[in-house]
């Protein structure tokens, strides 16, 4: 918990609204790499939405087989 209660704001927003389970590391370095590469918060934010929906589509993939 302590991991969490360190991330920003924005990404403990974030997580809290998330459809999976982010474990507090995972999110802060995806969202740092996204940060360095766009320079921007929101196109980071943005990303890890983008990721978040490949990985469900690939839960979702993995369940009808």
């Amino acid at each position: 918990m302590r991991e969490f209660d360190r991330l920003p704001p924005v990404l403990r927003a974030w997580v809290a609204q998330a459809a999976l389970p982010w474990r507090p590391r995972s999110v802060l370095r995806a969202y740092n790499n996204a940060l360095a590469r766009t320079g921007d918060q929101r196109h980071a934010l943005d990303e890890l939405r983008r990721l978040e929906s490949v990985q469900l589509a690939k839960d979702a993939r993995a369940m009808v087989m």
